[in-house]
């Protein structure tokens, strides 16, 4: 992609060199009279891809030509590139943006100086070799080195790229008034142990802490709804994760290459795991996924070589092909809402002795077991047989194992491809698959304001949702206002069913007390109390 980019640059050459541009103090700018501000950009002379700049940079603040002040604002596009005998630049807090390739093969870098954090964090960075730190890896603030990095309070973003690859970073600390995270904000900083993320923060962006390979462990606050794409990829040290109820979603490739961790807990409202998402995590020796999940991605827990046992929710219903490429896995039990067990699903799980096919299954595809060469007994609980692929247990020796079907279906299977290439075909008999607990249905209390949810399952958690009723559209000159609210919940419990729902409906004091101001606020004395409840179950 950057070959084609170079390219383009170099047909445009002659129209770029031919912008008007001017040197001062050894420092070229286009100024750009609309809004008197000016950019740092290459030595026209000699053009694009060659040594414009070497040794220490100092950007001012702002240059003066022809008697008028231009403030230097932004760092264009290839400005410092192919620069490979630049040191050191210092960037001003007026500089919002850096253009693409700014600093690309500025391989001699060792240092960036900088004299506001507030300001380094809003610059716009296009891609990765814009800031400087992807080559220098150390940044320093009026003099001094940061390692200890602690952000302004004044900052409520952390921009794309900030911090990338400054590996002179052993800790960081973000206040609350951060809310966001940027893609690649610390990407590459290798030398980062430790990190507080605050409750202020909703989401964690792509690459936003990968390759940080002396990172240990992150707690991920009840705040965050989603993990981005390889947001702690390649983290080959961190050896504990908390992910927490709030986040309903695992980005692609979100712990992949986290070769050290060896287990991690998924939280009762998570819903899909993406793709690679904890592949190459060969330490791990279990994971429990709750029930929660619906799907899990491509090669999601591929390359987890330490992985023996896995346990798969009863509400899942796809997963991606090469999901559990897993050597060290023995045994699998797949739910019964699964239709289809996809390309290559277990291949390589060559410790594989015990399958379980859940009674939905109506595809399997290529390769789906194959390699799995310890395989000795499958239990298939579909009574009509799966439309399964010729190779779907290629090189498992399934002439050598034992395949389990219901009764009825016996003679459908054994006239069936690749079934009837079993050692042994033989009808299912009680006590072969254990069945499966189902978490008791919670029991609802209303107590001072507060709904309370209990359950006789030791270990559930609640899933709860609130909703008004009757709160519908409408298109009448005036509207009663209905206070009333239901609250529908049930218990869940990794390797359970998930209990019934149970509901409850709590009715509020009709209307609201006193008057709105006319900011739309409702009085701080004025209220709406809860009052009785209408239906318990």
């Amino acid at each position: 992609m950057k070959k084609v980019l170079l390219s383009f640059l170099l047909m445009l050459l002659p129209m770029l060199a031919s912008a008007e541009t001017v040197e001062i103090d050894g420092i070229y700018y286009n100024l750009i009279p609309k809004g008197n501000v000016a950019e740092v950009t290459w030595n026209p002379n000699i053009g694009i891809m060659q040594e414009s700049y070497s040794g220490s940079i100092e950007i001012p603040a702002s240059v003066t030509n022809n008697e008028v002040k231009y403030s230097v604002t932004s760092i264009g596009d290839y400005a410092f590139s192919f620069c490979s005998a630049l040191t050191s630049v210092t960037i001003p807090n007026s500089v919002t943006s850096i253009g693409e390739y700014a600093f690309q093969y500025c391989s001699a870098l060792t240092s960036v100086n900088i004299s506001d954090l507030a300001a380094w964090c809003n610059i716009m960075f296009e891609e990765n070799d814009s800031n400087p730190l992807y080559y220098a890896h150390h940044l320093y603030i009026n003099g001094n080195e940061i390692t200890n990095l602690v952000i302004p309070n004044s900052v409520t973003s952390i921009g794309n790229y900030a911090f990338y690859g400054c590996s002179g970073l052993t800790s960081v600390t973000i206040p609350n008034s951060v809310t966001s995270i940027g893609e690649r904000a610390f990407k590459g900083c290798s030398g980062l142990t430790s990190i507080t993320i605050p409750n202020s923060v909703t989401t964690i962006s792509s690459y936003a802490f990968s390759d940080c390979t002396s990172l240990t462990s992150v707690t991920i606050p009840n705040s965050v709804t989603s993990i981005g794409i390889a947001a702690f990829g390649g983290c080959s040290a961190l050896t504990s994760v908390t992910i927490p109820n709030s986040v309903t979603s695992i980005g692609d490739n979100a712990f992949s290459g986290c070769s050290s961790l060896p287990s991690v807990t998924i939280s009762n409202y998570v819903t899909s795991i993406g793709d690679h998402a904890f592949s190459g995590c060969s330490a791990l020796t279990s994971v429990t996924i709750p029930n929660s999940v619906t799907s899990i991605g491509d090669w999601a827990f591929c390359g987890c070589t330490g992985l023996t046992s896995i346990t798969l929710p009863n509400g899942l219903t796809t997963f991606g092909q090469c999901a559990f490429d897993c050597t060290g896995l023995s045994s699998v039990t797949i739910p019964n809402n699964v239709t289809n067990i996809n390309y290559y699903a277990f291949s390589g799980c060559n410790n594989l002795s015990s399958v379980t096919i859940g009674e939905k299954v109506s595809n399997i595809f290529s390769g789906a077991f194959a390699n799995c060469q310890q395989l000795t007994d499958v239990y298939c609980l579909a009574g009509n047989v799966p439309n399964t692929a010729s190779d779907a247990f290629n090189d498992s020796y399934i002439e050598y194992a034992t395949l389990h079907v219901p009764a009825a279906s016996l003679s459908s299977y054994s006239d069936s491809e690749p079934w009837k290439n079993f050692k042994n075909i033989v009808a299912l008999e009680e006590g072969d698959i254990p069945a499966t607990q189902k978490c008791a249905t919670p029991t609802i209390k209303f107590e001072n304001g507060v709904v309370k949810f209990s359950c006789a399952t030791s270990g559930a958690e609640f899933v709860s949702t609130i909703t008004p009723v009757g709160n519908n559209t409408k298109y009448d000159s005036e509207i009663v206002i209905n206070n009333t609210y239901k609250v529908t919940v049930y218990a869940t419990k990794a390797g359970y069913n998930n209990s019934d729902t149970a509901t409850i409906e709590i009715q509020a004091n009709s209307g609201v007390k006193g008057d709105v101001n006319a900011d739309g606020k409702v009085n701080a004395a004025d209220h709406v109390e809860l009052s009785k409840i209408i239906l318990n179950q």
